[in-house]
């Protein structure tokens, strides 16, 4: 799935959407754990999903500090998500990483796009810069991990 989360013209609007995608990748993270059965996999995505919920946490702190309602949940994009995940356990744990990759695809190319705007404080520049490199982490690591299995 292309994800156009990361292009909005609003400011707030483009936190919003990457908060509640977040949350989306929170939940199809809560569902490869409860399939997979690879321990090693199991405990990096167990990693991987407190990054996203320490996402959530630190993109609604500028959203309250402009004044703005903060997402407490994803959004339809979740059941795509979470999805991939459900159908990818009928073929092992590699096909749930596999899809668990294209999930992280979504988000690294969401914050990319987000980086490409020049309307942040330096500080909010600095949160989603490191939350990309989180996002960058998780797919390497995915990367990998597909490839050893």
């Amino acid at each position: 799935m292309v994800t156009t989360v990361g292009n909005e013209d609003s400011l707030a609007k483009r936190l919003s959407n990457l908060i509640e995608l977040d949350y989306d990748a929170i939940g199809a993270y809560e569902s490869a754990i409860d399939r997979i059965a690879d321990s090693q996999s199991k405990s990096r995505l167990a990693e991987f999903m407190a990054d996203h919920r320490k996402h959530t946490e630190n993109l609604g702190e500028h959203l309250r500090a402009m004044g703005e309602e903060v997402p407490t949940k994803g959004d339809a994009k979740g059941i795509l998500t979470k999805g991939k995940v459900v159908m990818a356990d009928l073929m092992g744990d590699k096909a749930m990483l596999q899809a668990m990759k294209s999930n992280e695809d979504d988000t690294n190319t969401a914050y990319e796009q987000a980086m490409a705007h020049a309307d942040m404080a330096a500080e909010l520049k600095q949160t989603i810069q490191s939350n990309l490199e989180d996002e960058r982490r998780h797919r390497q690591w995915i990367e990998q991990r597909i490839e050893e299995l």
